[in-house]
């Protein structure tokens, strides 16, 4: 009796693997995983557009605020004090960074 009704479970599940349903659900499921990657794949484009232009926006403030001490120093000459954060190490820093945006 207890084999009986293993071979009928095995044929129930044989019919369902080899039926319509199973293919579906799995169908189903790849399809989802599709939507899920290319929903990764626009929302990493989007971000990498957004870094770069970030970049490029904090490249720009770096040149302004460098140009506009360079004027100062200019004027003040001697007189102005230094400004350790716009020493040689950030300037080389961010002409790394331009040279990777470009």
């Amino acid at each position: 009796m207890a084999q009986q009704g293993q071979q009928t479970k095995m044929e129930q599940v044989y019919q369902y693997l080899t039926g319509i349903k199973f293919r579906q659900r799995v169908e189903a499921v790849v399809e989802k995983f599709n939507d899920m990657r290319e929903d990764l794949d626009r929302e990493r484009k989007f971000m990498g557009r957004q870094w770069a232009k970030r970049e490029t926006q904090i490249l720009s403030v770096i040149e302004s605020t460098v140009g506009m001490v360079g004027d100062l120093q200019a004027i003040a000459g001697k007189s102005m004090p230094e400004i350790p954060s716009l020493d040689m190490p950030l300037l080389e820093g961010a002409a790394q960074g331009e040279r990777q945006v470009s």
